[in-house]
């Protein structure tokens, strides 16, 4: 049979999608990229956000439709399963399985039951799990880590080094769906990061909730630090880095690390979320302004050619004009290289859902917008600086037109950052440019890209 894979949400929900194409190739079953050709069509979902949930319900709808051709079984599995599994099997009877996290470890036996014709009618009247009563995820199994199917590319993959979180941020549905946080054994990470080298990937990126915490669990101490040293150790490996990494988790000697490694990108994602001090108490942020200013100061003495990243969220309740002109004032001051906004979104189950004081949506809207378009200028500001200089970058594709090769820098995240165009000029063969290494001097920018020559 043959089965298709959507997966949705982040690069951490991306990793069990990996993981679930990996199970269904073990069992000799075919992965198709064209849902018309589709026996079998899984959907990994995220239920994070309203925009999240409002494009995974959608998504189930247009793959529903397929039932009537081909596809004899749709699957549903993810976040947004966990969050709302009793409304979900009623208002969605076309879905064939609905599959939670906390049954991931016997999702290949459901699956098999499911494939056999042998639906359990009991699955739709089983004791619901309440978002207060969520377990923590299954253990994390190695084989399956090892056994999944990259779909990332030929030149990166990510690297899930802990899963669900412990911060309990107000605002955030996290915990409860994906439970605390749990660090996986550090000699588990290395050895699948040594078995992507060996299958040519080039660049690992280490993702978790909070990747500071790291260790925490198991070692009693943050060991993203040395995790990073033992994976630069690995010698195919040319490019690593890290994302959400927590303020109050970020260590002088994580700072030293990524300041003298010469594999790992002097690249910093911190997620802020806010700079008003009366904000980020209503949040349950464990970092003040004072601390924020301090260490962006300390990190960027440290490492001058440093990238930093954040995001920030708009129109929390409460948040007043004031509150929100200091955190647009501070964007103006720190010009982060990359920044990300979000409008709050209000989750069911959230201590901050219940807060006085609600944000209209305009007026989300509207403050979204002013720190995007300042936003703008100021990332066009920090690329001119870019124009002369001469970077290595990683030619991961064509253009339509055939007149650029597109790549990144170290200092890009992929998907997330900027791109680098390269004018094609005719010199080089497609073969002898994609997926490799070259060097280019920036001659011009615009507001989130590069483009440059090769030299």
């Amino acid at each position: 049979m043959n089965v298709g894979f959507i997966s949705l949400g982040c690069s951490k929900n991306l990793i069990d999608t990996e993981i679930t194409i990996g199970k269904f190739k073990e069992h000799n079953y075919d992965i198709v990229n064209d849902e018309e050709k589709a026996d079998i069509l899984v959907i990994n979902t995220c239920g994070f956000i309203d925009s999240a949930k409002e494009e995974a319900i959608n998504t189930i709808l247009e793959m529903a439709e397929y039932k009537k051709k081909r596809c004899k079984y749709l699957i549903v599995m993810g976040c947004l399963v966990q969050r709302y599994y009793d409304e979900l099997i009623k208002l969605l009877p076309e879905v064939d399985l609905w599959i939670k996290l906390d049954e991931y470890d016997i999702l290949w036996r459901k699956i098999n039951d499911l494939v056999k014709k042998d639906i359990v009618e009991k699955s739709k009247t089983k004791k619901i799990t309440k978002i207060s009563e969520i377990p923590p995820m299954p253990m994390f199994i190695q084989d399956e880590y090892l056994n999944r199917t990259i779909t990332t590319g030929e030149n990166y993959a990510y690297l899930k080094i802990g899963e669900g979180c412990s911060n309990r941020c107000t605002y955030c549905a996290i915990p409860y769906i994906r439970g605390p946080f749990v660090s996986r054994k550090k000699e588990d990470i290395i050895e699948e990061a040594k078995r992507l080298a060996e299958k040519g990937i080039r660049e690992i990126i280490i993702i978790a909730q909070d990747t500071t915490k790291y260790g925490i669990d198991i070692y009693g101490e943050s060991k993203l630090a040395s995790l990073l040293v033992d994976i630069s150790k690995i010698e195919d490996i040319k490019w690593i880095r890290f994302l959400y990494s927590y303020p109050e988790g970020i260590t002088d000697e994580l700072i030293d690390v990524v300041a003298n490694n010469p594999k790992i990108a002097k690249y910093f994602d911190i997620p802020l979320q806010h700079i008003s001090n009366n904000v980020l108490k209503r949040m349950n942020r464990r970092t003040n302004k004072r601390q924020i200013t301090e260490l962006i100061t300390k990190i960027r003495n440290k490492i001058p050619e440093v990238t930093l990243r954040t995001s920030l969220i708009v129109g929390f309740p409460g948040e007043t004009k004031g509150e929100f002109d200091e955190l647009l004032e501070f964007v103006k001051k720190v010009k982060f290289d990359k920044l990300g906004v979000f409008k709050y979104s209000k989750e069911d189950g959230t201590p901050a859902a219940k807060l006085p004081e609600q944000i209209h949506g305009n007026t989300k809207t509207s403050r979204y917008n002013k720190i995007m378009k300042e936003q703008q200028k100021i990332s066009k500001e920090n690329l001119e600086k870019k124009i002369g200089k001469i970077y290595e970058v990683l030619i991961e594709n064509v253009s339509f037109d055939g007149k650029y090769y597109i790549g990144r820098t170290i200092e890009n995240v992929p998907d997330i950052d900027g791109l680098v165009y390269i004018k094609n000029d005719g010199k080089l063969r497609e073969s002898e440019m994609i997926n490799k290494f070259i060097n280019c001097k920036i001659i011009e920018v615009n507001s989130y890209d590069l483009i440059g020559k090769i030299i």
